[in-house]
């Protein structure tokens, strides 16, 4: 039998990241167990990094330079390519926005980060995400950076029962027709914030967790127990996109309401992606505008949101 310093050396070392390996290379391909997002060992693994913005509005920061320098000044495990749907997004183009996906994606798999590839609309199309998603998982579903966000923000009008959860049957069944096993993130009604609703309901594919989207300044406790209620009821939750602003990525600036959010996050085991990696103007987004659209951002080029995110970033995930 092992002396208890060494019993308690040995595990602390089990549960940390191999030294200079990838967050992939590290944690292998995940799944969902027991409500939570687990690794190849089966050990929960929580991933934190940074959502790109809509790709038709801001595609100079698509691109390889900026996934890299992400990973290695940000610390990031994982990105996000918020894929743009409508307003000129993938609709109206689908080989421009499957292209800018693809870029991300190369680059993440090249980078040994995990890619939330993320149908970025906020009304049901079916059978345009089937196409999307088909063409993806066959081209990339072998490997284990790919996580599915099928459906991003439905809104209140699209109840779960009528319109999300079928839909999610569809597109859902599609991916799982060519990709077995790589995690699918299912959006829920209401901006992805009723997971309690789709908790009670809940869809039958493994391998699969619920969208919760928050923003911190008008989103608060009540959330939270959303949340909470959830969990409880045994749903696995990812929070692929949240804000230090409020709802509409604009006004008020509110890092205390983030910090208590941070804590949830970390004490139910929840990954994240924060919004977003944009020059945008708004409060939400990281960059001041004219920022490089190939990473190497001093400082001086950060928002006041991008700072708190950066540091946070830096400090969770070294």
């Amino acid at each position: 039998m092992r002396p208890p310093l060494l019993l308690a050396l040995a595990l602390l070392v089990t549960a940390l990241p191999a030294y200079g390996q990838t967050p992939v290379q590290t944690h292998g391909a995940l799944a969902v167990e027991g409500g939570s997002v687990v690794d190849s060992s089966r050990r929960p693994v929580v991933l934190r990094g940074m959502s790109l913005f809509w790709s038709q509005w801001q595609p100079q920061f698509y691109n390889h330079d900026v996934v890299r320098w992400l990973k290695d000044d940000w610390k990031i495990t994982v990105i996000r390519a918020a894929v743009a749907v409508e307003h000129g997004g993938y609709l109206d183009h689908p080989e421009r926005e499957t292209a800018k996906a693809e870029t991300v994606i190369d680059a993440a798999i090249a980078e040994g980060l995990y890619v939330v590839v993320d149908w970025h609309a906020h009304q049901p199309h079916p059978e345009e995400a089937i196409t999307f998603f088909t063409h993806i998982a066959q081209k990339y579903g072998a490997y284990p950076n790919l996580i599915y966000e099928i459906y991003n923000e439905p809104l209140p009008e699209h109840g779960w029962a009528e319109v999300v959860r079928p839909y999610h049957m569809q597109v859902a069944a599609a991916i799982r027709a060519i990709d077995p096993d790589n995690l699918i993130v299912a959006g829920t009604p209401s901006w992805s914030q009723d997971v309690d609703i789709a908790a009670a309901d809940p869809l039958p594919f493994s391998n699969l967790a619920y969208t919760l989207h928050f923003y911190a300044a008008s989103h608060r406790q009540e959330l939270r127990d959303k949340a909470q209620i959830a969990l409880d009821r045994g749903a696995a939750l990812f929070v692929t996109e949240w804000g230090t602003s409020e709802a509409d990525g604009a006004g008020a600036f509110d890092p205390d309401e983030t910090r208590l959010w941070w804590a949830f996050m970390e004490k139910n085991g929840l990954s994240s992606l924060n919004w977003t990696i944009a020059d945008k103007p708004e409060t939400s987004v990281a960059l001041r505008p004219g920022a490089s659209a190939h990473g190497g951002w001093s400082e001086a080029w950060l928002t006041p949101s991008g700072q708190l995110v950066r540091d946070h970033l830096r400090e969770m995930n070294r």
